[in-house]
């Protein structure tokens, strides 16, 4: 017996692994090798490849494709129609699947709507990528980046919220978490 849900539209192919508590809506179609962990909630119309792998509480919003090689942490959000790539050089004629690049979101991060991240990054943990960014290269934990390409506008605390550090380099999120920014990287304390 099946322990998550699946809409009557939505196509899961044998040999996927879904956890608890899961809900996968209208029209997405989940593919025989994905794995997928508890509690996650899969918008209309989302796409999920073979050796995609997804963590637990994460959510994908309407429209959006997990591609081969693309490996999602826990407690993720994925905005609107937002894009992951596997080739850096796709052509239609020339078969690259031996090529696929591995792109990781680490941890608590958003991509915002529409955001693009281009194969072979890595989100950090707890990052926040605006939405129609562009992202080319790896964005730091807790870093907030915007723009095309992507680039860093400072940080935001495990609340999403922008945060200011004081001259010490310490400061704390609406949470209470408190952190430390040391060499351009931030610490959770």
């Amino acid at each position: 017996m099946k322990e998550y849900f699946a809409h009557e539209t939505a196509v899961i192919d044998e040999g996927a692994t879904i956890g608890k508590g899961t809900k996968i809506w209208h029209f997405c179609h989940v593919s025989a090798g994905a794995i997928i962990g508890e509690n996650c909630i899969f918008g209309q119309g989302c796409f999920v490849a073979n050796t995609a792998k997804v963590g637990s509480r994460v959510k994908v919003q309407n429209g959006v494709s997990i591609y081969d090689r693309v490996e999602i942490e826990d407690e993720v959000f994925c905005g609107p129609h937002m894009i992951f790539t596997n080739v850096i050089n796709p052509r239609a004629f020339i078969e690259r699947k031996n090529e696929y690049k591995i792109t990781r979101v680490l941890r608590g991060a958003t991509i915002g709507a529409g955001a693009v991240i281009v194969c072979g990054a890595t989100v950090g943990a707890y990052s926040f990528v605006g939405a129609g960014a562009v992202v080319t290269k790896d964005v730091p934990d807790f870093a907030l980046v915007v723009g095309n390409p992507a680039r860093q506008k400072g940080f935001v605390g495990k609340d999403g919220i922008r945060i200011e550090f004081d001259a010490d380099g310490n400061a704390t999120d609406s949470l209470g978490s408190k952190y430390k920014l040391a060499d351009g990287k931030v610490i959770l304390e």
